[in-house]
């Protein structure tokens, strides 16, 4: 088997001589035939279980084991259950008087307090087999016992029906860990991200390369997290993606590469960074002559329209708290105005607003929409871009409001894809709407069709930009890369106004001989989370940061004193109003009396 493998692994490489590749393959053969032929214990000598809890089964009836785990359970001092990443198992706990100190140990040791026991594995007595517990067959009948570690108070209990506030799991994030839920979640990432490394190299020959995680800034795209070094004035980027060293490697000859990259974005509280794709349909034409005034003011602008979502036996289910909630999310994440709209149903919850669109364009609103008897229509209107992501948010929250109603919309084991194509390759800047921004980043080719627009109306070129979108989320983006350096130096400089000096090394190497390439980037995160139906992304990642960008465990980001950023040439300019903060800071704590 070992041979089979070295000798496809070896046969796909290219060394300078046949001798060099003899002699490595000889070599690894025989360590590998070496190390094949002794036995790997499970467990080193450094571990002294000699199983797992969850592992046990009437097969291991009569053998005598060791475990270790935390106390998850005690009852009438007589069983506990206890608890490692395996599984659970439950231990009678000895009554008899020799054993009096075992007793003492398991019956005073506070929940989730690591210890270890030895004993015998034996069947339940009949009628108590617990036949929700893979190992509810047997149970371990304790000898000896010794308390490893204990536990203080808990701040929650280790139980994934215990309700928990997100700020609290994330603070105590190491206990949080210990859920069945988060078990499973990373286990399963580790899985899948082992699969996918087998699937790539050993089925079609990608390389696996590191990138640098200190690089320089990059024009264009997301912010980026700065990091000083001790030379004055000059500073690092975390890279956002490892775009541009994707592109060298292309250019480096090593196509098909890949890695599992960690990506930096100084993002803090922005809402999702890409638009929702959803049914939205724009109505703006039913209200040209409106007499209201907000939808009269984004008709009037170049990009302004009105747009809106149907929500099927939303008045129905909804209630109105949850219809105001929508309006606050709107109003906090996007900054937009949303209009609840009733055309059909027998609900006064119609303002004003909606009372007067009701009059005017009822009868119309109801054709073009469809809306059967309890829809509820969100109407919204504004610049086309924010209108089309407040709305495709609006309908998520929505599905998932009424799916805690007990509708059923989504089936949770369909997956459903979707590819996006044909972007634009440039949108106008938000800040300036005369000046051109990237769509995706500033190395995306244009599609080859609409070359010949780029010198006259670059607004119309598409680009060769493909997002991968999953049950409605965005999993991935990529795109063909422009490998022309005089095409990419057009659009750095003329098109979008971007210091090329800072691209310099990408343009050199373009200009030696770089092969037409493409890439995609999937989001390991955003995909996983799909897959576990988890709620949020950070319910797939070890630790991780809340919404603001903060670690609620270790208080991270943190002050540095003075004495510290001396070497990195920087001091801190702390604003106006953080001047009182600061001094209070500094001074002596004196309890009042």
């Amino acid at each position: 088997m070992f041979s089979c493998w070295l000798s496809r692994l070896c046969g796909g490489l290219s060394t300078p001589t046949g001798r060099v590749t003899h002699l490595i393959q000889g070599s690894l053969s025989r360590r590998l035939m070496l190390s094949s032929q002794r036995r790997i214990p499970e467990l080193n000598s450094f571990v002294a279980r000699t199983n797992t809890c969850g592992e046990l089964r009437s097969s291991h009836l009569g053998q005598e084991v060791t475990l270790c785990g935390w106390i998850q359970y005690r009852r009438q001092n007589i069983f506990l259950v206890l608890r490692d990443f395996h599984g659970l198992v439950q231990v009678v706990i000895p009554q008899d008087e020799s054993a009096a100190s075992v007793k003492k140990i398991l019956c005073e040791a506070p929940m989730e307090s690591v210890v270890q026991v030895s004993g015998t594995v034996i069947s339940r007595p009949p009628g108590q087999e617990n036949p929700k517990m893979p190992t509810g067959e047997i149970e371990i009948k304790v000898k000896s016992a010794q308390l490893l570690n204990t536990c203080k108070k808990l701040p929650f209990e280790i139980k994934d029906f215990v309700k928990k506030t997100e700020a609290l799991r994330l603070q105590y994030r190491y206990l949080d860990l210990r859920s069945f839920q988060m078990q499973y979640n990373l286990r399963l990432r580790s899985r899948m991200v082992m699969k996918m490394r087998e699937y790539l190299c050993n089925l079609h020959g990608f390389v696996d390369i590191e990138t640098p995680t200190l690089f320089k800034r990059t024009p264009g795209g997301a912010k980026e997290f700065v990091i000083p070094s001790r030379e004055p004035g000059k500073f690092y980027c975390l890279p956002q993606s490892p775009q541009q060293f994707k592109q060298l490697l292309m250019v480096g000859g090593l196509d098909r590469y890949f890695q599992v990259a960690r990506c930096y974005r100084d993002e803090g509280s922005r809402p999702d960074r890409q638009p929702e794709f959803t049914q939205i349909v724009d109505i703006s034409d039913v209200f040209r002559n409106t007499k209201v005034g907000f939808l009269q003011d984004a008709l009037s602008k170049p990009q302004g329209t009105v747009k809106a979502i149907c929500i099927s036996e939303g008045a129905k289910y909804l209630k109105r708290k949850d219809i105001e909630s929508l309006r606050k999310l709107a109003a906090d994440h996007f900054n937009q105005e949303v209009l609840p709209v009733f055309p059909k149903a027998n609900r006064n919850w119609n303002s004003p607003v909606a009372k007067s669109i009701m009059e005017e364009q009822r009868s119309e609103l109801i054709r073009l929409m469809e809306i059967q008897e309890d829809g509820v229509v969100l109407l919204t209107a504004g610049e086309h871009r924010k209108a089309c992501s407040v709305l495709g948010k609006l309908r998520l929250e929505c599905a998932d409001l009424l799916e805690a109603r007990g509708l059923v919309l989504r089936d949770p084991a369909l997956f459903s894809f979707l590819w996006v194509v044909d972007f634009p390759l440039f949108l106008p800047k938000e800040e300036n709407p005369g000046e051109l921004e990237s769509a995706h980043h500033p190395f995306t080719a244009p599609h080859p069709s609409d070359i010949h627009l780029l010198h006259t109306e670059p607004k119309q070129v598409r680009s060769q930009h493909y997002d991968l979108v999953l049950n409605g989320n965005e999993i991935g983006g990529g795109s063909i890369r422009i490998h022309d350096a005089e095409l990419q130096r057009y659009i750095l400089a003329t098109l979008l106004k971007e210091d090329v000096k800072l691209l310099s090394h990408l343009l050199q190497a373009l200009d030696f001989g770089a092969p037409p390439h493409g890439g995609i980037a999937l989001g390991l995160d955003r995909l996983i989370c799909l897959v576990t139906g988890a709620p949020s992304i950070r319910d797939v990642i070890a630790f991780p940061k809340s919404f603001r960008g903060h670690d609620l465990m270790s208080n991270a980001p943190d002050s540095l004193p003075p004495e510290e950023l001396k070497p990195y040439h920087i001091q801190v300019s702390w604003p106006a109003d953080s001047e009182a903060e600061k001094s209070s800071l500094n001074q002596p704590y004196h309890p009042e009396s």
